[in-house]
């Protein structure tokens, strides 16, 4: 009887392996990876989760990406940032926690919403965005910015090379920052 049990479970792992292989293809890379932005600064710490997808010859904002229409900023989960310390994030307030990041590219400018509602995902099965605005912590607008050479794979990064903290991010010939300063009462 465990004879039997044993070959029977080796042949149902066997089949999954077989399934996951051929037919998921759990082993290819994803179109677009998955990627982690991160900083340290004395005390407060800072990190963004999301996916990249690429340019791939393909016109992106404005046509791939809409104008005017809400984006998950990114590609498959929605982009999470988090925070430990209470921020100012282009001058408004942002508490300590975890947020979803979406946003609202515009020709000129770009829409961002730090959302503190938690999805699995980006889209829902007709690829609308699962942005549910009653949970909006802080919406601000950013210029864009046209760059000189072309970035591949969306990027979102924080700099800090002046001594100003920026979270930014970047697209084909597209780039927004948002700038981070820690809350203290003497922001106030």
């Amino acid at each position: 009887m465990l004879k039997r049990l044993l070959i029977v479970l080796s042949i149902l792992a066997l089949g999954l392996l077989l399934y996951s292989v051929f037919v998921e293809n759990i082993f290819s890379s994803r179109l677009s990876p998955k990627d982690t932005a991160k900083i340290t600064l004395n005390d407060l710490k800072l990190k963004v989760e999301y996916n990249r997808p690429s340019k791939r010859e393909r016109e992106i904002f404005g046509a791939l990406v809409p104008f005017d229409k809400v984006w998950r900023t990114g590609a498959n989960e929605a982009t999470t940032f988090e925070t430990n310390k209470d921020l100012l994030v282009n001058g408004m307030l942002l508490k300590k926690g975890k947020y979803t990041i979406w946003s609202v590219p515009m020709a000129n400018t770009w829409k961002v919403m730090f959302n503190s509602k938690q999805y699995e995902w980006g889209v829902n099965e007709k690829m609308e965005p699962l942005w549910d605005p009653n949970y909006d912590a802080v919406e601000l607008e950013a210029p864009t910015q046209k760059l000189d050479t072309t970035v591949e794979k969306f990027t979102i990064a924080f700099d800090n090379t002046t001594g100003n903290l920026k979270l930014t991010m970047a697209w084909d010939n597209t780039k927004i920052e948002m700038p981070i300063k820690e809350h203290s009462s003497e922001n106030l």
